[in-house]
């Protein structure tokens, strides 16, 4: 009798490691199945590579609104903080779209050959800020001086701008790549570079720090801010859908921003951007943003004469 009750508890204790391990390979398969199927979804889906900026808000506010959803598209916001890595999310599997700039688009069709269409231009802008310990209240005062920006972007094109402008000989402003625009920024306040390319809301926070505003592209009439698509990435139906659903709510986002101001968007800058109250309240309430529209021809070209002047 004892050791017919042995050999029932081993029966059952051996089932019980048997059971075990049949779920835990039923678990794995199910997990490596629910990886294929998520793997799937994001292929199938349009995924936009957006910064921490405000040309990027209307989108923003899209994705909080569930405008994506409600017209029945499956787009999704990757967000990077240095439009190097949006590139590279475009340039592979990572996005088929991106909110960027023409020099940056430019530079990669010449030099990468690839294949980019431009979805609309934006209404980005950057401004040059120079460190409040530096005493630098002149372009000409850049001689000699440490400038922080992107190498074949707008602004590593509007260094050499205003390197022109006031015949600061091109090896004596020393731009310095520093693509992470948080970083960037950081080392302007610790006073570690001499001058910086930002654009909103980061120029804000910088200008409320008490750091000046030595150029802005607007006043140059340089626009360069674009949202730009993978072309070979976007052909088929459920790809034009999607687009045109991308541009809808884009536009969408513009109006709500029109209407309401960005300081009704105050938590979701603060949340997306990563700013303070500070630089919240002093964001210029007079923007008026734009609908998606094909960037300027003058635009496209200064870019283009300048890569090839590299």
């Amino acid at each position: 009798m004892r050791n017919l009750s042995r050999m029932i508890t081993i029966m059952l204790t051996a089932s019980t490691i048997m059971a075990c391990g049949h779920s835990y390979q039923q678990t794995k398969e199910l997990s490596r199945m629910e990886r294929k199927r998520l793997a799937r979804e994001d292929s199938m889906a349009l995924k936009v590579a957006v910064m921490p900026s405000l040309d990027c808000l209307p989108l923003y506010i899209a994705e909080k609104a569930k405008l994506f959803e409600s017209l029945g598209s499956d787009i999704r916001l990757k967000t990077f903080t240095a439009h190097m890595d949006c590139d590279t999310a475009l340039a592979g599997t990572g996005a088929e779209i991106a909110m960027t700039d023409i020099v940056r688009m430019e530079y990669m069709k010449k030099s990468k050959g690839m294949a980019i269409d431009y979805v609309g231009a934006t209404d980005n802008h950057w401004q040059l800020i120079t460190s409040k310990y530096s005493r630098i209240r002149q372009l000409k005062q850049l001689d000699d001086k440490m400038v922080a920006m992107t190498r074949f972007s707008v602004t590593d094109m509007l260094s050499d701008r205003i390197a022109d402008s006031v015949k600061i000989e091109k090896d004596k402003l020393f731009k310095v790549q520093v693509n992470d625009l948080h970083v960037r920024l950081m080392m302007l306040i610790n006073h570690e570079l001499d001058a910086v390319w930002m654009s909103e809301p980061h120029a804000t926070q910088a200008r409320t720090g008490g750091n000046k505003v030595l150029a802005d592209s607007r006043k140059m009439d340089i626009r360069m801010g674009v949202m730009a698509m993978r072309t070979d990435k976007m052909k088929g139906k459920s790809r034009d859908k999607q687009l045109n659903d991308l541009i809808k709510a884009y536009n969408m986002g513009c109006d709500s921003i029109n209407k309401w101001g960005l300081a009704h968007y105050c938590d979701l800058i603060k949340s997306k951007c990563h700013v303070d109250d500070k630089t919240i309240k002093r964001l210029p309430q007079n923007s008026r943003y734009q609908h998606l529209k094909a960037p300027r021809p003058q635009d496209i070209e200064y870019a283009q004469k300048w890569i090839n002047a590299l």
